[in-house]
């Protein structure tokens, strides 16, 4: 892929700042986005002489040359789609004109053949984080108390409004106790093949790092997902689980009063952990992105990558995902895998998508949003190719399947749906414990188990949600800061999140989404 990294100009002065402006990413694009906040009226002419035919919104693409009918239009160095009428110089190029390509063919797509080379060692970097036993570091210190149904959420929530009144203020090391409430359990069908997934998901969730392996279940008694499968190796005794239907309960009171003591005996070895100083490559980091637009790949992905970048020099697990936003670019990434093997579980995981999609009766460019249109994105090709710039310049070292845990260090592509609460909870499934979430439109999106620092694509929308959005890299694109400038004040800034000094904006207000699990089985 051509490095969308250099926007133009990449430094304009504050006195030109206000002058028409627009940035084209690649010698070789023959349109560019309008970078003026608020777009540019029609008549406008740029300081190179282009003058616009339209009115043309901020982020939506010009056309810098006539285009033909059917002919190419080419942004990031790559054909985004074909023109379905003549487009003249200066003109608006919306979504109604730009016909989405075919998805990249899988069959004899380069393996492992531009593997990157090993990056120098980035050493010395620290941060402060919650150790457990098994050698993982947390960065919050919570109490996540499983479900086995959704039956059992209500009763639930009313014991966990209990514990933070009556129990948390006994226990000031203890961050939170949350419930990891779904809406599986019950009514499916728990043997279906791609029921493996949210079972996966389930059991994966209650290991993250953040909860210090004191895992315990509320469960009803007759539903078809048992408790004890969800504690994979942890021993199914008494201690672990409650049960609703326990004939030992009169009343609901009881039940409460049953799931607050278990709370009790966990929140006081949990009370005994303390931050302690450890290395960056104890980090797993989410990179996910929602609410796109057409500075998603100018600005905040490109900084995110570089970031992502100096994240695996240090040694930290950094994980991709999102399937519909990678796979028209998959044959720009499998060159980058390390292994053939690590290249041919990427199109394993794009095909089942593909397969998954197909029989749902869409197709890939059903991910692009109302939103994401609004923001400049025509298709899902324009998208894909903002999107991957999060991946950075690493070599993908693996691949995880939905739900699946990261063993391995280094950048990891983790297949979920682009969905941002579906793709927030496989992540913390897979071991995640902060993310960080690129976003052009906004979004108030949290997580409860894990820090989400939000960043934005535009100084407009830092400046609008101040007191939602966590780091501006919108800067790059006004020439205020570089790419790399930016990557490094994010790389820092990651670390202060994940050492508690600086809570991100969510967190703050209290704001998060609830888990969601991706359930590809019959429901019955």
């Amino acid at each position: 892929m051509a490095n969308p990294t250099q926007p133009s100009p990449s430094r304009p002065s504050s006195s030109t700042a206000q002058q028409p402006r627009y940035i084209r990413l690649n010698d070789d694009d023959n349109v560019a986005i309008v970078a003026n906040d608020f777009g540019l009226p029609a008549g406008t002419t740029f300081p190179c002489g282009l003058k616009l035919i339209d009115r043309v919104p901020q982020g939506h693409k010009v056309a810098l040359s006539d285009i033909r009918k059917d002919g190419r239009i080419i942004r990031y160095g790559h054909v985004i789609g074909t023109a379905t009428r003549a487009i003249q110089r200066g003109s608006w190029i919306e979504e109604s004109v730009v016909k989405l390509p075919d998805a990249p063919s899988m069959d004899s797509i380069p393996l492992a053949t531009k593997v990157p080379a090993p990056m120098p060692l980035l050493e010395g970097y620290t941060f402060e984080g919650f150790r457990n036993p098994d050698g993982s570091v947390g960065t919050k210190n919570l109490l996540a108390i499983s479900t086995s149904v959704q039956c059992v959420a209500g009763t639930l929530d009313y014991a966990i409004n209990l514990i933070r009144r009556d129990l948390l203020p006994k226990y000031p090391n203890v961050d939170d106790v949350i419930g990891l409430t779904h809406a599986y359990g019950c009514g499916v069908a728990i043997n279906a093949p791609d029921a493996k997934i949210p079972i996966r998901t389930l059991q994966n969730i209650a290991r993250n790092p953040n909860f210090g392996g004191q895992a315990m279940v509320v469960s009803l008694g007759c539903e078809k997902l048992r408790p004890e499968v969800l504690l994979g190796t942890q021993s199914a005794s008494s201690t672990d689980i409650m049960t609703m239907q326990d004939d030992a309960y009169h009343g609901f009171m009881p039940m409460v009063q049953s799931i607050m003591k278990m709370a009790d005996s966990r929140l006081q070895i949990l009370d005994r952990r303390t931050r302690e100083t450890c290395p960056a490559s104890d980090l797993v980091i989410g990179m996910q992105c929602g609410g796109s637009d057409a500075f998603s790949g100018v600005t905040a992905n490109p900084a995110l990558g570089f970031a992502s970048d100096l994240l695996v020099r240090a040694g930290a697990t950094v994980m991709f995902s999102e399937v519909t936003e990678v796979r028209d670019a998959v044959h720009l990434l499998t060159p980058r895998a390390a292994t053939p093997e690590v290249a041919r579980a990427l199109i394993r995981e794009m095909a089942w998508y593909d397969d998954y999609l197909d029989r749902g009766g869409a197709d890939r460019s059903a991910n692009t949003t109302p939103g994401n249109k609004k923001g400049g994105l025509a298709n899902i090709m324009e998208k894909t190719l903002g999107s991957i710039a999060k991946s950075g310049t690493a070599a993908i070292s693996g691949v995880l399947a939905p739900g699946e845990r990261a063993t391995t260090k280094g950048l990891l592509f983790a297949a979920t749906p682009a969905s941002d609460f579906v793709c927030g909870t496989l992540q913390l499934a897979s071991g995640m414990t902060l993310q960080v979430f690129t976003t052009g439109r906004g979004t108030p999106y949290g997580l409860a188990a894990a820090p989400v620092l939000k960043v934005a694509t535009r100084t407009e929308l830092a400046t609008r949600w101040h007191d939602l959005i966590d780091f501006d890299a919108g800067r790059i694109a006004t020439g205020e800061a570089t790419i790399e400038e930016n990557g490094w004040e994010l790389f820092r800034l990651i670390l202060e999140v994940a050492s508690g000094r600086k809570k991100v904006w969510s967190d703050h207000w209290g704001i998060h989404n609830a888990l969601t699990l991706f359930n590809p089985a019959p429901i019955t």
